[in-house]
């Protein structure tokens, strides 16, 4: 594997790391479609394991260059490869769970992973603690002897909290407890946990790595001890990636830093022109100022994606939220969120959260602001707001 450039910027690491040498001088690593790989002699199949190629299950250079990308991205030793990023936090979480071990998990945590915790307690007696987001380093007070992952989520999922990092991983290491960020929302460009100490960085692919909206993949990174545990559950479970998603998402990686830079600038704009509306009680963007946790964000942060959430205003009847949504062309209703597209969905956090409770009373809408022309996603929004009224929105 070629050398990454010395460089401290992301636009330039990602346009050069994971590319190996050979391949003909081809700029784009191959796609390897193998499961079988050849030894020519008996002594080179039984020293198969010093190979850097040996079973197609066990990684391709396709597979090898997008685990090298992001640890560069992430600027820890290596990555490991999960076919969805739930894959990639529930092996996690996996990865350290135990007869009677706890994992503090946020409230905030995505929803699925939440149903897992739920699963895994049943299954192998290992308890979910769910915390407050905000708790900061008041986590020590939760943390035991048989707690062996400390689970962050920045911002959490649907609401947006911006947890205390550093905070945090300092209560962690007191304790000799190991931490973990899904890193998602940052694409691993706006947040860099390994420098604040965090140990192992897990992100859905699918989202604003691969950029598209067409490639289902998961990875966790960080530095060799941390990954280990990790690396081992890879191998005992099976976990493997395609190689068409592994491309799509290695192709995704060049052009990271631009998609990213243009996802925070307009939906920034986008964010500051619905704090103007009066459809509109709350605007949950963390670079806004308003956001009740904006300077940690600023502290922690280089910069924000494109996913925030809003509440509207009184009440908001079935129908209205439909005339709304119903008739918008550059907004799309679907889960997922990181493509070039932008999606608008209502969300409902009742009785969802145990920790921190959900407290607005307004219908919650979760926001991906995509690539489209700002101006022109402010227009449908505020054709849309239009019908909501019309169809009988009760503003305050």
């Amino acid at each position: 594997m070629s050398k990454h450039p010395d460089s401290t910027s992301d636009a330039t690491l990602m346009a050069h790391a994971g590319r190996p040498d050979g391949h003909h001088g081809a700029v784009n690593v191959p796609v390897y479609h193998a499961s079988t790989i050849l030894f020519p002699t008996l002594e080179g199949y039984e020293r198969k394991s010093e190979a850097p190629v040996r079973y197609g299950r066990r990684g391709t250079p396709t597979t090898q260059a997008l685990e090298a990308a992001v640890a560069a991205l992430e600027g820890v030793d290596g990555a490991a490869l999960f076919p969805s990023g739930l894959s990639a936090v529930t092996s996690t979480m996996l990865a350290h769970a135990g007869p009677a071990a706890e994992l503090l998990v946020p409230d905030t945590v995505y929803p699925p992973a939440r149903v897992f915790c739920d699963w895994l307690e049943r299954n192998t007696g290992t308890k979910a603690i769910f915390y407050d987001p905000l708790i900061g380093g008041a986590i020590a007070g939760l943390i035991t002897p048989r707690t062996r992952l400390i689970w962050m989520e920045s911002p959490g999922s649907h609401s947006f909290e911006v947890q205390d990092i550093p905070a945090i991983v300092a209560a962690a290491r007191a304790a000799g407890v190991p931490t973990a960020i899904d890193n998602s929302w940052s694409g691993g460009h706006f947040l860099k946990p390994a420098r604040l100490g965090v140990d192992l960085l897990v992100h859905a692919a699918t989202k604003y790595i691969g950029g598209h909206s067409d490639a289902m993949l998961g990875v966790v990174a960080g530095n060799s001890g941390a990954l280990a545990p990790v690396r081992t559950l890879v191998s005992t479970m099976g976990h493997c990636v395609g190689p068409d998603d592994a491309y799509l998402a290695l192709r995704g990686l060049r052009t990271l830093v631009p998609r990213l830079e243009r996802h925070f600038d307009s939906g920034l704009k986008v964010a500051r022109w619905l704090e103007t509306r009066p459809e509109v009680v709350r605007v949950i963007h963390p670079a806004l100022p308003s956001h009740p946790q904006h300077d940690l964000w600023q502290a922690q942060f280089s910069g924000a994606s494109g996913l925030f959430g809003f509440v509207l205003a009184g009440t908001t009847p079935r129908k209205a939220l439909a005339a709304m949504l119903d008739q918008m062309t550059l907004f799309g209703m679907g889960s997922s969120w990181g493509g070039y597209e932008s999606l608008l969905i209502p969300v409902n956090l009742a009785g969802k959260r145990t920790a921190r409770p959900w407290a607005e009373a307004g219908q919650l809408m979760r926001i991906h602001v995509g690539l489209e022309d700002p101006d022109d996603l402010v227009a449908e929004l505020e054709a849309g707001f239009a019908r909501l009224v019309a169809a009988g929105q009760g503003l305050d």
